[in-house]
């Protein structure tokens, strides 16, 4: 006996305002049931005593100490750039505006 019926297929898609065919209901029916059977499968398979979120492989996070370096001063971080004005980057106008 199939998990989900053409019928309720149905009742999911008025619920859903799903305009399905006939042919489709028949179809995505099938499909339902296959997923429904598998699903099945694996929940009879998981072991109550494996924790939800186990994984097989030791992950672990690579972190490294954060070391406090000292910053550009804003005469270096400007050295390089095109176009600077008052201690910032100048860049081209972009959305009309004036001043």
């Amino acid at each position: 006996m199939p998990d989900i019926s053409r019928d309720e297929v149905a009742h999911l898609a008025r619920l859903s305002r799903l305009a399905l065919s006939e042919a489709e209901l028949d179809e995505f029916a099938g499909q339902l049931d296959s997923i429904l059977h598998h699903v099945k499968t694996v929940a009879e398979v998981a072991a109550d005593d494996v924790p939800p979120t186990a994984n097989p492989s030791a992950i672990t996070n690579v972190t490294r100490p954060d070391v406090i370096v000292p910053g550009l001063t804003p005469q270096q971080a400007l050295a390089e750039a095109p176009n600077a004005e008052e201690d910032r980057f100048a860049v081209p106008q972009i959305l009309g505006e004036s001043e």
